[in-house]
C-alpha cells in the first residue's frame, strides 16, 4: 500500500473520529462528477450516452466544493466525463486543496500537458491517469490511437514538474495475468508513478460494450495469478491489503457503497456511481433515505458480478481498522511503500 504517510494518518484519524461519534455510515472519498462530457468514447463507460443538453452542462464551482464539504469526506476523486474539459476545474481543485482535502483528478491525459500550468504541485493533489494496458491494449479500450503515448508523455512531464501522479487501471475478461503484469510493471518500474489503483470491470449498464466484463470467479483467478511471484508486494498499489486479498478470493466482504458516494450534475446518486436508482439533493438524504441493505452480491441481481473498489474497498478499510493485526499489516506496507 503506497498511500503517503501523511494521508494515511489523516484517514486513520478521520476513521477514529467516526468511531468515537458512533457513526455507522460516513464517506471515505467522494466521487465528484462536475460534467459528463468527454473527448473519448471508451467502450466500458456510458457517461457520454447522456443527451446533448446534459453533456453541455458544467457544475458551478460553489456547488462542487459545497457538496464535498457537506459530506465531510477527507478525499475527493474528480471524474466525469473528462474533468479537464471543465473551464473551472483548476479553481474547484484549488479550493478543495485549500480545505486540505486530498484530491485525485481523474483524466485520460489528452488535455493534461495543455492544462498543467493551471495547477500547482501539492501533497494534497494528484493527477490520476487512466491506463488500461500497454499501447495497443489501451488505445483499443479508448477507441483512439495515440492516447497511450500522450498519456505516457503527460505522466513524465507531470513527474518532472513535481506533481504526484497516480494511475487507475480497469481490467476486463480480455485481459490475462500477463497483460496485467506487463502494464503494472511498466507503470511501477518504468514510469515510476506514485500509486496505482486497479479494478475489475463491472457491467455498467450504459456501457456500449457489455460482452467483456468479468465475473467473480474470473476476477479471483485473474488477480491471484497476476499477484503471484512477489508482484503484489513489489507494486505500489493504492489499496488496503485486505482489498487485494478480496480480489484474490482469500476473503469476502459485503458492499459498503455508502462510503464512496457519487455527486454529479443530477445530485447524489443512489446507490453508487455504477448504478442509478435515482438522485437526491443532499448527502444526508442519500445516507438516511437509501435502503443500503438491499444492495450487494446476493441481494440485487445487478450486483452479482461486482467486485469494484467503490463497493468493497471501504469494507476492507473498515475491517482493517477493526483489527489490530490488519492495522499493523497495513502500516507495515505503508511504511515500506514510502521507503521505496
Amino acid at each position: 500500500m503506497a498511500m503517503p504517510l501523511r494521508q494515511s494518518i489523516k484517514v486513520a484519524t478521520y476513521l477514529a473520529e467516526q468511531k468515537i461519534r458512533r457513526r455507522d455510515k460516513f464517506p471515505l472519498i467522494v466521487e465528484l462528477e462536475p460534467l459528463f462530457a468527454c473527448n473519448l468514447a471508451c467502450e466500458g463507460c456510458g457517461k457520454i450516452q447522456h443527451p446533448a443538453g446534459v453533456l453541455k452542462q458544467r457544475m458551478p464551482v460553489a456547488q462542487a466544493v459545497g457538496a464535498v464539504l457537506e459530506s465531510g469526506a477527507p478525499m475527493v476523486s474528480i471524474a466525469g466525463g473528462e474533468p479537464l474539459m471543465h473551464p473551472q476545474i483548476d479553481e474547484i481543485t484549488r479550493q478543495l486543496v485549500a480545505k486540505r482535502k486530498y484530491v485525485f483528478l481523474c483524466t485520460n491525459a489528452l488535455l493534461m500537458r495543455k492544462k498543467m500550468d493551471k495547477f500547482t504541485p501539492s501533497p494534497y493533489f494528484a493527477f490520476a491517469v487512466h491506463i488500461d494496458g500497454l499501447r495497443e491494449r489501451h488505445d483499443e479500450s479508448v477507441a483512439k490511437e495515440g492516447v497511450f503515448d500522450e498519456a505516457v508523455e503527460a505522466i513524465k512531464e507531470a513527474k518532472r514538474r513535481g506533481f504526484r501522479v497516480t494511475t487507475n487501471s480497469t481490467f476486463f475478461n480480455t485481459d490475462t495475468p500477463q497483460t496485467i503484469v506487463e502494464v503494472l510493471d511498466f507503470l511501477n518500474d518504468d514510469l515510476k508513478v506514485d500509486e496505482m489503483m486497479i479494478s475489475p470491470a463491472y457491467a455498467y449498464e450504459k456501457a456500449p460494450d457489455q460482452e467483456h466484463f468479468l465475473g467473480v470467479e474470473q476476477t479471483r483467478e485473474l488477480f491471484k495469478k497476476a499477484f503471484s511471484g512477489g508482484n503484489r508486494a513489489r507494486w505500489r498499489l493504492n489499496h488496503s491489503p485486505l482489498f487485494l486479498d478480496f480480489l484474490e478470493g482469500k476473503v469476502d466482504f459485503p458492499c459498503t457503497a455508502w462510503a464512496i458516494p457519487n455527486y454529479s450534475l443530477f445530485g447524489w446518486q443512489r446507490p453508487c456511481y455504477l448504478m442509478s436508482d435515482g438522485y437526491v439533493p443532499t448527502y444526508r438524504e442519500l445516507i438516511e433515505d437509501t435502503d443500503w441493505d438491499k444492495y450487494g452480491r446476493g441481494k440485487d441481481p445487478r450486483c452479482a458480478n461486482c467486485m469494484a473498489h467503490c463497493g468493497y474497498e471501504p469494507t476492507a478499510v473498515l475491517a482493517t481498522m477493526g483489527s489490530l493485526k490488519e492495522s499493523l499489516r497495513a502500516m507495515r506496507e505503508t511504511v515500506s511503500g514510502n521507503r521505496d
